[in-house]
């Protein structure tokens, strides 16, 4: 996979807007993976800024779509914009949020061909929030059952929590098709059969630096299914005679 490298340019002196050259000498190309999102996620865009984009225009172009899932699935049927004259300063940065851009080649975009900026305005109320550094252990430090219960504590105006079906989703952090969507910021989720479970976020980016989960989960023991089989009234004796024969 493959992902961009950008590079910070003052527009002039007398503003305080700036231009941001993708991917440096290279342009608007294929590059290592990561190496894009990495970078944006250490600037600061602001409303005003504009991004350059250098590519080869016979073989190439920058589309603008709207949604993540666009972003997220290379998506470039309904776009916001098109530019492809080869040298494009897009001063498309006008109000804040996150903005998409992808190649309408599908494979190049696929290889990693795209860009997400976060915007914010001039004098930001509310940063953009942290990312998590590694995968989370959790999953495979712990021996789940039929029955355990999952508590998510995380804060729900960043995040949610997706269920989802594969293992192929799980790596891709595909959000097209969920299971279940739990967005209340404290959501229990009950373990009710045996198999893998799989959780992630639906934020960009965050899934892809490992806030996301898996379990397995096994089932019940026979000896405690034997015991969930019995009476109230049995369960009671038998934990009374377990204690008396330790006492002994």
């Amino acid at each position: 996979m493959f992902c961009f490298v950008l590079v910070m340019v003052l527009i002039g002196c007398c503003c305080s807007a700036k231009i941001y050259k993708v991917g440096d000498s290279k342009g608007w190309t294929t590059a290592k993976h990561g190496s894009y999102y990495e970078w944006a996620k250490r600037k600061k865009f602001q409303v005003g800024d504009s991004l350059m984009f250098e590519y080869d225009g016979n073989v190439n172009d920058v589309t603008q779509v709207s949604s993540r899932l666009e972003y997220q699935f290379c998506n470039s049927l309904s776009p916001k914009s098109v530019y492809n004259t080869g040298h494009d300063v897009v001063r498309t940065l006008k109000e804040p949020g996150y903005h998409f851009f992808i190649s309408s080649n599908r494979s190049e975009c696929v290889a990693g061909q795209k860009l997400v900026v976060f915007v914010v305005h001039d004098h930001p109320m509310i940063p953009p929030p942290p990312l998590p550094r590694k995968i989370l252990p959790f999953g495979k430090d712990y021996k789940f059952h039929v029955g355990d219960n999952l508590l998510f504590y995380y804060n729900d105006q960043v995040d949610d929590v997706l269920e989802i079906n594969s293992d192929l989703e799980f790596k891709s952090c595909g959000t097209i098709s969920p299971v279940a969507v739990h967005n209340a910021g404290q959501d229990l989720i009950k373990l009710t059969k045996p198999g893998i479970r799989y959780f992630i976020t639906s934020k960009i980016g965050h899934c892809e630096v490992g806030l996301k989960l898996q379990v397995v989960v096994r089932p019940l023991s026979k000896s405690v299914l034997k015991k969930m089989q019995l009476s109230p009234f049995d369960r009671f004796m038998l934990g009374v005679s377990s204690l008396l024969k330790q006492m002994l």
